[in-house]
């Protein structure tokens, strides 16, 4: 006998209770889908994982229609009895030529009769097709019950109703009356057809489980269809007893916020009782949905809470101290007086640097902000006290203008300043790290270069990361773990909404650049289709003439015969010999060696290249005080946060500068809303909140490494309104410490979930 069926069950188990038609090679492959939704995850996956697989949305099938309710375009749910089904060939002009094409159709009525007999339809093809169309034939033979749901069309050809199903195993079920006892092979080997009556008609409770009630409907999960979803999740609710799943939050929250149990919010949230509305359901309003959004915010919350207070109570290896006197050698490395934002947040660093305890502290600040100044400030402070620095970026070429601009601005300091990255020749970086772990080196710039195995730091004080949200949390982590347990600045041009700050950076110190420098104009952004070429042509034209530069950028290198995008390489030719053969075109993108890269920004920044075609290598850091025009072709492709990015390499002096955004024809909705709003401001933090609005979190931040945590049921846009509330439970009960047993064992539970990764960095 196996143990009993719990939360921690491995799926692959689940072939040991008795659920239907369930094996142990269907067990493996639900086990291997789930894992594959879901992070890396170092343990099998378990009914908990399965039953956090939620619906899609929901379908009420608890009350069948009449022939009569249907309207044009109605959803509905029908119960019918087959008058006349058949096949019949047509022309596939899918894929003319090669496999048959039928179509399978069924005449049916109602039981009482109320309208003409309607029809119901679907596609069959493949090399199996009239094997498939002779099961149906048996199935559906004269009589036979079945229940379909789907959208009823007037068919005036017919004068009738028709339903066309696109995934008839999943829209249509017989009823027990018209079933057979045939369950497929053992393995489980489904075909588009024998899944129609895929449940084990053994047990007549399981007939009720896809019709006369309501449904949910998930997201096919590889092989297994949302029906077949739904019976395997009907059947380990039916097999899990109640206190089998474990109550998480203490029972005073609970009534204190007015939510549900655990269970029930469990079982619910897969099939809604009769007593709730389905447009909560559907709006992720309902109580079961409202409960488990709540737990998810509540346990990152605490996660969150945690990871600052172990912070507080670290100390770092380093002691800064900052006098007067080095306060004026900082000083005068400075190229410009600093704005009043950027002075508060320097202010804010010295604080943190002076501290015993680490700074971990996030910089915000809006492109052409001056962030990168503030920082080296920070690595100024640092050094003056007699300790490295580091400043790792995720491009090289990012790290190459860093190494070019603190070179420059430190030239006359005593401070040796080194670029360290993969592209470097091996004897190279043997002789950077050799320097650097004997400490000759105060200043390492470079990229992931710097986290590798043979990079080793006499005395690291401080790691300042750039776009920090293209490194992952390991990363960040690693490069702090190369220093004393030094201080941390983390830096981002991506403006990122309060919602996002309070549960990806709960545990940081959040600093904002909000002011820009003095004399920038603001960029007149325009939205431009194929019609006005030649104006920004004319545009480019007159702006290079008055001395000035363009950017002219690409979504792809080269051209791709899957998509029809005018490529950076072919463009570039173009641009050079046909359309501006008297100016200096250049081009750049991320499959250049480093050095042909570094020599073409270079001629650019010096205004040797007066138009420079380019991919979204140039997206991040670059900086062309000259540079006024900024051609996007195909901007329909890119990111709202993307397209501000790019936005940002000009405007960055006091003449003004224009952004051209060239779309196609071919546009979806969301592209137009996105690109209308990067018509309508140049706020990065109203850009970022409506990028987070249309893209979600995870597009948003990038891969799911950056830090963003793993919400089962909560969205981080959906649910904002939830956010607070669930940090004021976690830091109500962190305030009872070692006072409340209760809050111990929450701590314990989040200390031993590697969902909620406490590292340190990040």
């Amino acid at each position: 006998m196996p143990p009993p069926l719990s939360l921690q069950t491995p799926i692959e188990d689940l072939h040991q209770y008795g659920l239907p038609r369930f094996g142990q090679i269907l067990s493996h492959k639900l086990a291997t889908e789930l894992a594959r939704q879901s992070i890396k995850r170092d343990r099998p996956a378990t009914v908990e994982d399965l039953l956090h697989y939620l619906p899609m949305r929901y379908e009420d099938r608890s009350r069948p229609s009449q022939i009569r309710d249907l309207t044009d375009g109605a959803q509905a749910s029908l119960e019918l009895i087959v008058k006349i089904a058949g096949a019949f060939q047509v022309k596939n002009k899918r894929a003319p030529g090669r496999s048959s094409l039928y179509i399978f159709e069924i005449t049916a009525t109602d039981p009482d009769r109320t309208g003409r007999p309607i029809v119901v339809w679907w596609f069959v093809s493949g090399t199996h097709a009239k094997d498939i169309i002779d099961y149906y034939n048996k199935r559906f033979v004269r009589g036979a019950r079945f229940i379909t749901f789907g959208r009823w069309d007037w068919d005036k050809r017919r004068a009738t109703f028709s339903l066309k199903l696109h995934k008839p195993a999943d829209e249509l079920e017989l009823l027990p009356a018209a079933m057979t006892t045939e369950t497929g092979d053992e393995e489980g080997e489904e075909s588009e057809a024998n899944e129609l009556d895929s449940v084990d008609h053994a047990d007549p409770t399981l007939n009720v489980i896809h019709s006369g009630r309501r449904v949910p409907v998930y997201r096919k999960l590889g092989e297994f269809s949302s029906k077949r979803l739904r019976e395997i999740i009907h059947g380990v609710l039916s097999l899990l007893p109640d206190d089998a799943i474990t109550e998480t939050l203490p029972l005073e929250l609970l009534k204190r916020r007015k939510l549900i149990a655990r269970p029930q919010a469990l079982r619910e949230i897969h099939f809604p009782p009769e007593e709730i509305s389905l447009a909560l359901y559907d709006q992720a309003r309902s109580p079961a949905h409202l409960r488990l959004i709540f737990e998810d915010f509540f346990w990152i919350a605490l996660g969150i809470s945690l990871k600052r207070g172990r912070r507080v109570e670290e100390v770092k290896g380093t002691k800064i101290k900052l006098d007067h006197a080095t306060k004026l050698r900082i000083g005068s490395v400075l190229p410009f007086k600093l704005t009043d934002a950027q002075r508060r947040v320097v202010r804010d660093i010295f604080k943190d640097l002076k501290s015993d305890a680490p700074m971990n502290r996030l910089l915000q600040g809006d492109v052409g902000s001056g962030k990168t100044i503030v920082a080296l400030i920070a690595m100024l402070a640092t050094m003056e006290n007699g300790y490295q620095t580091a400043l790792m970026a995720p491009t090289e070429i990012l790290a190459e203008q860093h190494a070019r601009n603190i070179k420059r601005l430190l030239a006359k300091s005593p401070y040796r300043v080194e670029l360290l990255t993969g592209s470097l020749r091996a004897a190279e970086k043997r002789k950077l790290q050799v320097a650097l772990a004997a400490g000759e080196i105060d200043a390492v710039i470079g990229t992931h270069a710097l986290i590798q195995d043979a990079v080793t730091f006499k005395n690291l004080g401080l790691a300042v990361i750039d776009e920090q949200h293209r490194f992952g949390v390991m990363q960040r982590a690693e490069l702090r773990s190369r220093g004393l347990n030094p201080d941390v600045l983390v830096m981002t041009a991506t403006p990122i909404p309060r919602s996002l700050t309070m549960t990806i950076y709960g545990d940081l110190d959040v600093s904002v650049i909000d002011e820009m420098p003095p004399g920038r104009t603001p960029i007149q952004t325009r939205v431009c289709g194929e019609e006005a070429r030649q104006e920004v042509k004319q545009l480019i034209a007159r702006e290079v003439a008055a001395g000035r530069q363009v950017y002219v950028v690409y979504p792809l290198v080269e051209e791709s015969e899957k998509m029809d995008l005018k490529d950076a390489t072919q463009r570039y030719e173009y641009l050079r010999t046909r359309v501006f053969p008297k100016l200096s075109v250049g081009l750049v993108h991320g499959k250049m060696k480093t050095v042909e890269k570094e020599e073409v920004m270079r001629r650019f920044v010096a205004g040797e290249i007066q138009i420079l075609v380019s991919t979204t290598v140039i997206e991040v850091g670059v900086d062309v005080p000259n540079a006024s025009v900024m051609i996007v072709e195909h901007a329909e492709r890119f990111g709202l946060s993307q397209l501000h990015q790019l936005r940002g390499r000009v405007g960055r002096g006091a003449k003004e500068s224009y952004c051209v955004l060239l779309t196609s024809d071919k546009q979806t909705a969301v592209a137009v809303e996105r690109l209308g709003i990067m018509a309508q401001t140049n706020d990065g933090f109203v850009i970022a909140e409506k990028d987070l609005e249309l893209r979600g979190p995870g597009e948003l931040l990038g891969t799911r490494q950056s830090g963003l945590p793993e919400f089962r049921v909560a969205n981080i846009v959906r649910d904002q309104q939830f956010l607070e509330g669930a940090r004021k439970e976690a830091e109500f009960y962190l305030a009872k410490g070692a006072k409340s047993v209760e809050t111990a064992k929450m701590i314990e539970r989040v200390r031993s979930d590697a969902r909620f990764g406490l590292a340190a960095v990040g």
